[in-house]
């Protein structure tokens, strides 16, 4: 593969990005001027760098907008619930479990553990995030110590084995013409190791914030992102609830959302119940949640329920664009190292032949490999993380396991070992512990905290996790 101008600009702006992020200063404005500039030498024209810029969010705001919508249309719910009282109500019975912020946390990560196994985090966080997560924070759990357990339990150690539904092995085992089984295993194996080390480091790191529980906590998480004129209402909104109405909707808003649930382990073992995958679960959630609204609203103020509704998306839709917009021009640097997303940033008819800035680059640096087990192993360890940059984590796959098929017999390890070590490093990043423009916003919009503290409270238990794990599978397996 020969490298281009345009392929050297783009390894240059990835690691400007990723320096300015580890020295914790905004990434929009180096994203945004790298785009500029990886689209004027690709095209070498200074009109097209420009118009790169634009369509490079354009196709992000596009891919994005799913988890924007789903974050909109929960929050939508949360206000029209509020309004009645059925936060504080839905919650009660909850508080008699998790009791304090230490042991919510860990029952936040095996609850989001058991359901993205099932279903895929898609579907998982918001079902999480509407009921647990205010249990969580009443509890004394801090709001970013509720995103981290919930994006390294679903986003990280389900998705990095998907051992139920099997998408990610298959397309790594396919790659590297071995068994799907095999790879499936052991992916298993090393999610559990690397999920353990993550969500254990995760939790010492951030246990002295946790305090002690309070309905405090929960007013004041619930009064983020909402100006004066908005906490005067809400206040009146208190004073006005209908006890009656609060009840009912505290049983039906569980109930809706469990029912879903059992719809989809049904799915998995009988052949007449469509399974849902991915975004088709996270679709009945929203659909549903769109009913309940629309339901809460008009038992609320019957006569208004027509405004009320459309109001409270309005206030859903600022919140998921106030919180989540800045990550849309930084995905659309990423996209672009794409081939598939490259195409429609640069209007390319035929996808292959658009560039693939990112995935021709590792392939450039496949060839550096040692023939060394050790070297081996962590060295497509890195391919897989790298690849996950694009925020991703699936389309990598495709690249770790033929790599992991061509150097197990040099090398002298099993390709199933090699091609699970890449998986683990394409989806424990990309999936969404450590991008902020893959589903982690969406993990980040539920629990009301920047995307980017999630980044860093998740980056050294992730790495550890990544490293302990590798080491594990050199070992053992």
């Amino acid at each position: 593969m020969e490298l281009t101008g345009s392929h050297w600009i783009y390894l240059i702006g990835t690691c400007v990005i990723i320096v300015t992020m580890l020295c914790r200063q905004n990434v929009v404005v180096p994203a945004i001027l790298m785009t500029f500039f990886v689209g004027w030498l690709y095209s070498g024209s200074f009109v097209f760098g420009l118009q790169t810029i634009f369509q490079a969010s354009l196709t992000a705001a596009a891919e994005l907008f799913n988890i924007f919508l789903i974050i909109a249309i929960m929050t939508a719910l949360l206000h029209s619930l509020k309004e009645i009282g059925t936060d504080e109500q839905m919650i009660a019975p909850f508080q008699k479990v998790m009791k304090n912020g230490h042991l919510s946390y860990w029952l936040l990560a095996i609850v989001t553990f058991l359901i993205s196994l099932f279903f895929w985090p898609t579907p998982a966080v918001p079902l999480v995030g509407a009921i647990l997560i205010p249990v969580a924070i009443k509890a004394g759990l801090p709001p970013v110590g509720a995103g981290v357990a919930i994006a390294l339990a679903g986003q990280g150690m389900a998705l990095s084995s998907d051992y139920v539904i099997k998408i990610a092995p298959m397309l790594t085992a396919t790659s590297a013409n071995i068994s799907v089984g095999e790879v499936a295993d052991r992916a298993l194996l090393l999610s559990l190791v690397t999920g353990t080390v993550a969500i254990s480091l995760a939790y010492f790191m951030i246990r002295k914030l946790i305090k002690y529980p309070s309905q405090k906590h929960l007013t004041a998480w619930e009064d983020l992102g909402e100006d004066e004129d908005e906490l005067i209402d809400k206040e009146k909104q208190r004073l006005t609830r209908n006890t009656r109405h609060s009840k009912l909707f505290a049983v039906l808003v569980p109930l809706s959302f469990l029912t879903i649930v059992v719809y989809m382990v049904l799915a998995q073992f009988s052949a007449s119940i469509t399974t849902l995958e991915g975004g088709t679960g996270a679709a009945l959630i929203g659909g549903t949640a769109v009913l309940l609204l629309i339901a809460a609203s008009s038992v609320y103020q019957f006569k208004k329920t027509f405004s009320n509704v459309s109001n409270h998306l309005v206030k859903g839709f600022l919140f998921a664009f106030r919180a989540m917009g800045p990550v849309i021009p930084i995905a659309g640097f990423f996209f672009i190292g794409s081939e598939e997303l490259s195409a429609k940033v640069f209007s390319v008819e035929n996808p292959e032949n658009a560039p693939s800035f990112l995935f021709d680059l590792v392939q450039a640096g496949q060839q550096i490999i040692p023939e060394s087990a050790f070297l081996a192993a962590f060295g497509i360890l890195i391919i897989g993380m790298v690849t996950g940059l694009d925020g991703s984590g699936f389309s990598g796959l495709p690249l770790v396991g033929s790599l992991a098929g061509a150097l197990s017999e040099t090398v002298g390890v099993d390709a199933a070992t090699l091609a699970a070590i890449g998986q683990m490093g394409s989806i424990w990043v990309g999936g969404g512990t450590l991008i902020a423009w893959s589903s982690l916003v969406a993990v980040a919009g539920f629990a009301k905290v920047p995307v980017m503290d999630l980044v860093r409270k998740c980056f050294l238990p992730v790495i550890l996790g990544l490293v302990i794990a590798t080491c594990f599978a050199l070992l053992f397996l």
